[in-house]
């Protein structure tokens, strides 16, 4: 059995880049770009952080933050 320890922070976060732009529902330059996880799998972002509208989506890495070993061996 696996004993795996209580999280130390009260919530989870990814790191946002921010993008240059202006949100097309609300006007905000508030622009960031990110990963998100939804029931299509992973998502590459750019979302008004003012008002959260999406402002582009495109897929994402298959495992998220995941790199497989196997993607990092070169085939001949």
């Amino acid at each position: 059995m696996h004993n795996f320890p209580r999280p130390s922070t009260p919530a989870v976060s990814v790191e946002r880049d921010p993008v240059d732009g202006v949100c097309p529902e609300c006007g905000a330059s508030q622009l960031a770009s990110y990963r998100v996880l939804s029931e299509g799998g992973w998502w590459q972002v750019v979302k008004c952080q003012q008002c959260l509208a999406c402002v582009s989506r495109s897929p994402g890495p298959l495992f998220g933050a995941y790199v497989p070993l196997s993607s990092m061996l070169q085939g001949d």
